[in-house]
């Protein structure tokens, strides 16, 4: 498919991170607690497995946030290629949001990490030309999402609603334009970890 995809665990109270995210605790206080669905919880069901799977689909492209490739800011201090080892899970160009300028990053796996300082639109652009209908994927974080959402880019949105209370951290919808926000959903699933829900925005006419 050619859609544009989004899939982010979050919180009952809306959040996709915690408290105090820091390079040693990239998600925040408790928030690996959002995720155990798909990174080994014992508890998992066929039901997260479904999911996983809606996560892991190929795409053609991604963007995503600087905050989510690493926890440098400013000026690019350091050689950081993110978290996610020699071969990150994309295997498709990934486009970074920053205010700073980089030469792109190639990693294994077929995953160039090119980083643009034009703003959303801009990455957005870049990130439909290179998937050549395969379909981009708004990746994170939550910043990243609200501006896809408000720009009405997001054909599928799927959300792991897990039944954590993070109190605080960072949160998806705040400023979302909610006159614009149009899903349906059309799957839902649940496990004892969480409740995923695929929504569609709803056919014009």
């Amino acid at each position: 498919m050619s859609d544009t995809t989004c899939h982010m665990s979050i919180s009952l109270d809306g959040y996709v991170a915690g408290p105090e995210q820091s390079r040693d605790d990239p998600l925040g206080k408790r928030g690996k607690e959002l995720h155990g669905w798909h990174i080994g919880d014992p508890r998992a069901t066929e039901a997260d497995r479904t999911a996983n799977g809606w996560l892991m689909r190929p795409r053609g492209a991604y963007v995503m946030g600087r905050n989510m490739f690493g926890p440098i800011r400013g000026e690019w201090s350091e050689a950081w290629d993110g978290w996610w080892g020699a071969e990150p899970p994309y295997h498709a160009p990934v486009f970074v949001l920053t205010h700073y300028a980089r030469e792109p990053v190639k990693m294994e796996g077929g995953t160039t990490f090119h980083f643009v300082t034009g703003g959303f639109d801009a990455a957005y652009a870049q990130a439909l030309e290179a998937a050549d209908g395969k379909g981009v994927d708004i990746a994170g974080g939550a910043s990243t999402v609200r501006q896809a959402l408000n720009a009405g880019v997001i054909d599928e949105l799927a959300l792991d609603i897990a039944p954590v209370l993070l109190g605080g951290g960072e949160r998806i919808f705040d400023g979302i334009d909610a006159e614009s926000f149009d899903f349906e959903p059309v799957e839902v699933l649940h496990s004892p970890l969480t409740t995923h829900v695929r929504y569609r925005r709803r056919a014009v006419g």
